[in-house]
């Protein structure tokens, strides 16, 4: 199954305990809370629902979904 930008953001949203509309695309994900434990979480989720392959170090370094979406190869 295709990872999609609606999925990120329900994912991420999941992990922070919120609405995935209040999860803005283009904001950094760490002032709604993301922390390094969070990340690695979604990345493991990612990983073994998705098949993503992708560093944890990289999405902490561009943490906006609108920078996931192209780092992941996600689907808009």
């Amino acid at each position: 199954m295709a990872l999609t930008f609606e999925q990120l953001r329900s994912d991420v949203a999941d992990v922070l305990g919120e609405d995935p509309a209040d999860i803005p695309a283009d904001e950094s994900l760490v002032d709604y809370g993301l922390d390094s434990i969070r990340l690695m979480t979604l990345v493991e989720r990612w990983r073994r629902d998705h098949g993503v392959d992708v560093a944890v170090a990289d999405l902490a370094e561009k943490p906006a979904l609108e920078q996931w979406t192209v780092l992941l190869g996600a689907e808009s």
